[in-house]
């Protein structure tokens, strides 16, 4: 955890990232919610490979694993996961079974490079 303040010199610094929960969308007259939507409706014609690893137990995203799994013509097929024991930052609580989980779903899915939108 050392490596999240490593790049802050004191507390000061940390200011701009607190602001980050302030910019989840929580009404659809947001001024940030016509990109939003604008990116569901590309995210509803990918068709590539695309997998869902979402936690137990994360009281910001919980659900949002079958929303994409429903939208995402690529989620089709997939091994989705929901890793136990995990909180909101899965790289921080389940780093190790998040990792294996995503090389098996790369090893299960080779990509042409040539062709990587």
């Amino acid at each position: 955890m050392a490596a999240y303040d490593a790049p802050f010199p004191d507390e000061s610094y940390k200011e701009g990232a607190r602001q980050f929960p302030l910019l989840v969308l929580t009404t659809p007259d947001d001024p940030a919610s016509e990109k939003n939507r604008a990116a569901w409706v590309v995210l509803s014609k990918w068709k590539k490979p695309f997998i869902t690893l979402f936690s137990d137990s994360d009281p910001v995203t919980g659900g949002g694993d079958r929303i994409l799994q429903k939208l995402i013509h690529g989620t089709n097929g997939q091994q989705h996961t929901t890793i136990i024991n995990g909180g909101h930052f899965l790289q921080e609580d389940q780093g190790e079974t998040l990792a294996e989980l995503l090389l098996k779903f790369i090893r299960d899915n080779p990509t042409d490079s040539t062709n990587i939108p």
